[in-house]
């Protein structure tokens, strides 16, 4: 039997029978979906949105800055690496993130914590796990295995030593190569093999090469500022410092940073960068025991107000996806908390699509204020219609970039 006949089908018929992805050439290689985008739209509930997704099966790939790797492609392929950066590049992520943290030689690197080493690489079977601050210590009947290493605790020299693999630990581990496993069951280690990890100067040529642009995080020290003379102020203009060396323009880049001194350091001393940073916002975790935590759908917990991050000079602000919306007789409906920061001119972009696993279970800490509507793959793209028609956010960093990337073609964003 021959296949050549198919290649007389329409575009959509092809996508649908063959199940093959629409490819497109833009210059830095060959842009896919891949077969994830129109598996999750199987599995929506029939309706409009369904339909008009369904139309869109045989579009060309394009990149769009509306799509944003999150640590690259970190749902198969391991975090902050060449390999996931480049599959989140091909799936058309216009904006790919590293995440900043610094060596004990003051060098930076893409990590999302300085203090993971010991489950986002192979640190604990080398001899470098001696400068591990808290050494491997096996699983007994009643604790699980610990281990903490530190970017800070080694030099960038001993750094590219060691192999990226994917974020996991097995809590059962009695010896520190059963800790090295522990990978979710929606992940996988197909793709580590291979995986380099990066300087945060290297992410700035990888990601321009790929043409893509940039979004990286300044991430909280674990260890006290300053440190042997670095202060959290050298950590931060050091960061812009790299793109000005690269030649990069301040257009092209989002600093992030969890701390507002950091994006209000940017604003002040680095302007052109600083109207480009994006205040992340995690203050449901709690501003102390006495204000309580945020609460999506009171403005008057918001300390600052939104207004008053606007009168800062914040013109972006990123909260994780649960944050911008709520329930309502069945639907998915914008917040307060994203009504209030639209009336206050804030550009939003929310985190983290294709983090929660299937969602067969309510969705966990993404899908929190929608748990109830929360009841497949297909409510991936139900949130981020709601996201972008309604609540019109700018970007969405997902770890699997190709949904919102065909979500963003489809719609013309």
């Amino acid at each position: 039997m021959t296949h050549r006949p198919l290649l007389t089908l329409p575009c959509l018929g092809l996508a649908v029978l063959a199940g093959v992805p629409a490819l497109a050439q833009d210059g830095t290689g060959m842009l896919t979906y891949g077969p994830r985008p129109a598996y999750l739209i199987d599995q929506m509930d029939e309706g409009e949105l369904k339909t008009k997704l369904e139309s869109c099966l045989g579009q060309t790939p394009a990149r769009t800055d509306f799509s944003i790797g999150h640590r690259g492609a970190p749902l198969m392929f391991p975090e902050h690496t060449d390999v996931s950066n480049k599959a989140a590049a091909r799936m058309g992520a216009g904006i790919l993130e590293c995440d900043v943290t610094f060596t004990a030689d003051h060098e930076l690197v893409c990590r999302h914590a300085q203090n993971d080493l010991h489950t986002t690489t192979d640190i604990l079977v080398t001899d470098l796990a001696e400068t591990c601050v808290t050494p491997f210590t096996p699983a007994s009947e009643d604790t699980d295995a610990t281990a903490e290493c530190r970017t800070s605790e080694i030099t960038l020299e001993e750094f590219r030593t060691l192999t990226p693999k994917m974020d996991s630990s097995l809590a059962a581990a009695t010896t520190a190569e059963e800790y090295q496993g522990g990978t979710a069951d929606f992940r996988t280690d197909l793709y580590v093999e291979g995986a380099q990890l990066l300087t945060h100067a290297e992410s700035i040529e990888l990601f321009r090469d790929l043409g893509a642009k940039f979004t990286p995080e300044l991430k909280s020290a674990s260890v006290e500022m300053p440190h042997e003379g670095f202060t959290q102020e050298d950590y931060a203009q050091k960061l812009v410092d790299e793109y000005k060396a690269a030649d990069v323009p301040p257009s092209d880049v989002w600093l992030q940073s969890f701390d507002l001194s950091d994006i209000r350091y940017w604003i002040e001393n680095e302007p052109e960068f600083g109207e480009q940073a994006v205040y992340l916002d995690d203050r449901y975790e709690a501003f102390d025991e006495d204000e309580g935590e945020i609460d999506p759908m009171d403005a008057s917990t918001f300390e600052p107000s939104m207004q008053e991050l606007a009168d800062m000079g914040v013109n972006y602000l990123a909260p994780p996806l649960w944050m911008l919306v709520t329930s309502e007789n069945g639907e998915i409906v914008p917040s307060v908390y994203a009504e209030e920061a639209r009336a206050a001119g804030l550009n939003l972009i929310a985190w983290s699509l294709e983090r929660a696993g299937t969602l067969t279970d309510g969705g966990g800490f993404y899908f929190q204020s929608i748990e109830e509507l929360t009841d497949g793959g297909g409510t991936n793209f139900e949130l981020l219609d709601v996201l972008a028609q309604d609540v019109g956010v700018v970007g969405v960093f997902s770890d699997w970039p190709a949904t919102v990337t065909y979500y963003a073609n489809c719609m013309g964003l």
